[in-house]
C-alpha cells in the first residue's frame, strides 16, 4: 500500500508495456538499430566500389596520356630527321587520306599507255636505232674566205653529209666551187631569168648559173632549182659517184670528169683550202 492512498494491485506488471500488433517497443528498437546498421554497411561497400571505380578510370586515363606521349614523343623523334618540305607534304597526304575531297593527281604526272612508245611502234623503234649523224659546226670563215663563201661550202657540206658522203668527195666538191663561181651563188647575164633567184653576183659564162655553173640547157635541172646551193651540189655529188674510182683519183681529174672543163688542171689549185674548209666545218673523226 502506498502513502497515496491506492491499492496495489498484486497482479498489475511491475513496469507498464505497450503492446503492439508488431511487438513491443523493445523488439522494435533493436530492429530499427540492425537496419540502421546493413544500411550503414552497405553505404560503405557502395563508397568503396565507387572509390575502386574512379580508380580505375583514373589509372586508364594516365596510361592513355602517357601512351599518347610517347606517339607524340616517336613521331617527334622521327620527324627531326626529315627536311621540313617532306615534313610538310607528309603532313598534307595524312590530311588527303583523312578527307573525302581528295586533290586530284596533276595530268602531268600520268603516263597514259597513248603517251608512251610502244615496241610495235616502227617508227618509235627505228627512231631509236637510227643514229643521226654529227651536224656540221659554224665555224668563222677560214682559208681567205668572207662570210658569204663559208656559208656557201658549209651548205656544200651539209648536203654532202646528208647524202653519206665521204670527206673527200666533200673536199672535192669544195674545191670545185671555188674555181667555178668562187664559192659564189652566181646569176647569168645571158639568162635573165635566173636573177629572180637569190645570188651573189652575175657571171657571163654562157648560161652557167650557180656555185657549180651549171647549165639548165645541157640537162642539169630547171635554172631556179639549179640557183639552189643545196640542189646544185646534189646534182654535182650524185654525177661525181657515178665516176668509176673517183676516191682513187687526182682532185683535179675527179672534178674534170664532172665538169668537162677547158681548163681541168685548175681544179687542182684549190685542194689545200677546200680540205682546211672542209676540216673546220667537220672536225676530224666526226
Amino acid at each position: 500500500m502506498r502513502d497515496d492512498g491506492t491499492l496495489d494491485d498484486p497482479y498489475a506488471p511491475s513496469s507498464p508495456t505497450t503492446d503492439t500488433e508488431d511487438g513491443t517497443s523493445t523488439e522494435r528498437t533493436t530492429a530499427a538499430s540492425r537496419l540502421r546498421a546493413y544500411a550503414r554497411d552497405l553505404t560503405g561497400r557502395r563508397r568503396a566500389q565507387l572509390v575502386l571505380a574512379a580508380g580505375v578510370v583514373c589509372c586508364l586515363g594516365l596510361a592513355t596520356v602517357a601512351a599518347i606521349r610517347n606517339e607524340d614523343a616517336d613521331a617527334a623523334t622521327r620527324g627531326g630527321s626529315l627536311s621540313s618540305s617532306e615534313l610538310a607534304q607528309r603532313a598534307e597526304q595524312q590530311r588527303a587520306s583523312r578527307s573525302l575531297d581528295r586533290t586530284a593527281v596533276p595530268s602531268a604526272s600520268i603516263v597514259t599507255p597513248s603517251a608512251a612508245a610502244s615496241p610495235a611502234d616502227p617508227d618509235t623503234t627505228a627512231s631509236a636505232r637510227t643514229v643521226a649523224p654529227a651536224r656540221p659546226t659554224d665555224p668563222a670563215p677560214v682559208a681567205g674566205l668572207d662570210e658569204d663563201q663559208m656559208e656557201n661550202a658549209e651548205a656544200i657540206v651539209r648536203t654532202g653529209r646528208e647524202m653519206g658522203v665521204p670527206r673527200r668527195g666533200l673536199v672535192i666538191a669544195v674545191a670545185t666551187a671555188m674555181q667555178e663561181s668562187n664559192l659564189y651563188n652566181v646569176a647569168s647575164g645571158v639568162l635573165p631569168e635566173s636573177q629572180d633567184y637569190p645570188h651573189q653576183g652575175v657571171g657571163w659564162d654562157h648560161d652557167s648559173v650557180g656555185l657549180f655553173q651549171q647549165r639548165s640547157s645541157s640537162g642539169w635541172g630547171p635554172v631556179g632549182r639549179l640557183m639552189d646551193p643545196e640542189f646544185a651540189t646534189r646534182q654535182f655529188l650524185s654525177a661525181l659517184e657515178q665516176v668509176p674510182g673517183w676516191q682513187r683519183m687526182r682532185l683535179t681529174d675527179a672534178a674534170q670528169a664532172v665538169q668537162v672543163s677547158a681548163y681541168p688542171e685548175h681544179y687542182q689549185q684549190h685542194e689545200w683550202r677546200a680540205t682546211r674548209v672542209v676540216d673546220a666545218i667537220v672536225p676530224a673523226g666526226r
